[in-house]
């Protein structure tokens, strides 16, 4: 089953408290990356937002920034957000609650140890999937979910396909996700730099979170 490009209108009503869209009082739009660091990726990514002279926000895996700290480091260096995506990418709904919050503060606790005194309120739960007990134990994260999923991840999704309907989905002020990982690659490399392009040639600005 296809997921729809732009989250459903009635979500954001049942989970007020997570943050969904920005407001929209002016033509931003805001880009995000999940699933990262990852060596060469994440790095095109980087080149691809500076050659735009763009900024966007990376919800990192800990176990990748365990693995990959220096590719952490350059997505900090360059200025851009970076959120906490658990450490090894769990499922909420699947998850104890203590687990849960360990995950959380593992990844945490790594990029802090990568990167001395680094601290992010920015959280989103793997897959978009998060209890409300857990919400309630993470009350001090912004928990970011998303307006546009570009289903860059969807192998079998043809590429002009992801580009032309993510573009449809934007909006002023929608949250964009974007995927820098393996799976996610063939879409990504294609999507990325027209999507930026559109936009900009469209009036809008990128923000980060």
């Amino acid at each position: 089953m296809t997921l729809p490009f732009r989250t459903p209108f009635f979500l954001p009503h049942l989970y007020p408290d997570l943050i969904w869209r920005m407001e929209a009082t002016e033509k931003n739009l805001y880009l995000t990356f999940d699933d990262g660091p990852i060596p060469d990726i994440t790095e095109w990514v980087i080149a691809q937002l500076n050659q735009f002279n763009v900024q966007a926000t990376f919800f990192a895996i800990g176990d990748n920034v365990r693995k990959y700290p220096d590719v952490f480091r350059e997505l900090v260096r360059n200025n851009h957000s970076v959120g906490n995506h658990t450490f090894h990418h769990v499922k909420g709904w699947q998850t104890k609650t203590d687990d849960y919050i360990k995950e959380i503060s593992m990844c945490d606790e790594i990029m802090q140890q990568t990167i001395p005194l680094f601290h992010s309120e920015l959280f989103r739960p793997p897959y978009g999937r998060i209890t409300r007990t857990q919400r309630k134990k993470i009350a001090q994260k912004k928990i970011i979910m998303w307006d546009v999923l570009t289903q860059d991840y969807n192998q079998s999704l043809d590429k002009e396909k992801c580009l032309q309907g993510s573009i449809k989905a934007m909006r002023p002020g929608s949250i964009v996700v974007l995927h820098d990982s393996l799976k996610a690659e063939r879409n990504l490399k294609y999507v990325l730099p027209r999507l930026l392009e559109f936009a900009l040639n469209h009036g809008y600005t990128f923000k980060k979170l």
